[in-house]
């Protein structure tokens, strides 16, 4: 391969709470945790990510953090868990929205735009990559960027997508995507 090479990489986007992490759920609907201490990688997520890598995928999180923006949680408490979960996980690099809703920014899920931010910066192919997410928002995100929709389906009180395919935990998902990435 070339310096001139136009061959591009292929990436998995990861939602972080819910998907890489456990999220809180409260009446059936997922928040982030609030502390480092309450922070737990999810079964399956760090051989998961190690399959991934092990062919070729670059991993991205794309993740809300609006309470930041409402000043709920502090800057440093989401970075503080966010370099735990790269310190432990073979993650490329983590995106964050930390707007609200109303704020009507370009890069807050369902938007897509961490996702094509990071496919700008680091080459990717959307069209062989995918989005692993646990809600609506990641899924409109991926349909909007064009990429592959996963969702893992918790059965949480609210409106869900039509994603690509479903499954019930990183495990399956990332089963499905081996499965594709082998057979062509």
């Amino acid at each position: 391969m070339g310096i001139g090479s136009k061959i591009k990489a292929k990436a998995v986007f990861l939602d972080r709470d819910g998907v890489v992490n456990q999220a809180v759920v409260i009446d059936g609907k997922p928040y982030p945790p609030a502390t480092l201490i309450e922070t737990i990688i999810l079964p399956g997520v760090k051989e998961g990510i190690t399959d991934l890598k092990a062919n070729g995928y670059k991993i991205f999180v794309v993740t809300n953090q609006p309470d930041v923006g409402r000043g709920t949680t502090s800057l440093d408490k989401v970075n503080e868990i966010n370099f735990y979960l790269k310190s432990q996980l073979n993650i490329d690099a983590i995106y964050c929205c930390y707007h609200d809703g109303i704020e009507n920014c370009d890069c807050r899920k369902p938007k897509p735009g961490m996702i094509l931010k990071a496919a700008a910066e680091w080459k990717i192919d959307l069209e062989t990559s995918y989005m692993i997410g646990d809600r609506w928002r990641d899924i409109d995100a991926a349909k909007a960027a064009r990429v592959t929709s996963i969702l893992i389906d918790y059965n949480y009180n609210e409106k869900i997508s039509d994603p690509d395919f479903k499954c019930i935990n990183f495990a399956g998902a990332v089963d499905y995507i081996l499965k594709r990435t082998h057979k062509n």
